[in-house]
């Protein structure tokens, strides 16, 4: 299964953040927010929602020529229409999509960023790695 969707880059992403990442649907952003790589972000919950029964994702962003994987697992409480979120740590809210990620938006490459920061159009895929047994 694999779900994908875009968002937008902003001039304030300054991905700093060492345990989140975040998209969002809101269109502006304060330098604040360091840990959202995107905003406008298309995403649709029902569609999310589908992997929430898996035990491990992989999530792929694509912007400007470069690109980043991460993997992590999915929090069955999430439910934010609103926001997606991506902890490194265990820690779980509504707004948490996934937990244990191997990344966070400190860790994405610079050439990703940049492209972002430019206010380039993103593609984040997500598809499943491996299902509970």
């Amino acid at each position: 299964m694999k779900y994908e969707f875009s968002a937008y880059g902003h001039p304030n992403i300054t991905a700093r953040h060492r345990t989140t990442i975040e998209l969002t649907k809101d269109s502006e952003l304060t330098k604040k927010g360091d840990c959202i790589i995107g905003v406008n972000a298309g995403f649709k919950i029902d569609k999310l929602k589908r992997f929430l029964g898996f035990r491990t994702i992989k999530i792929r962003i694509l912007a400007g020529g470069a690109s980043e994987e991460i993997t992590a697992s999915p929090n069955p409480d999430f439910s934010s229409d609103n926001e997606l979120v991506i902890r490194k740590g265990e820690f779980r809210s509504e707004r948490t999509f996934a937990t244990n990620s191997d990344k966070a938006s400190s860790d994405i490459k610079r050439a990703l960023i940049e492209a972002l920061r430019k206010g380039g159009l993103a593609t984040i895929s997500i598809e499943e790695i491996t299902r509970f047994k």
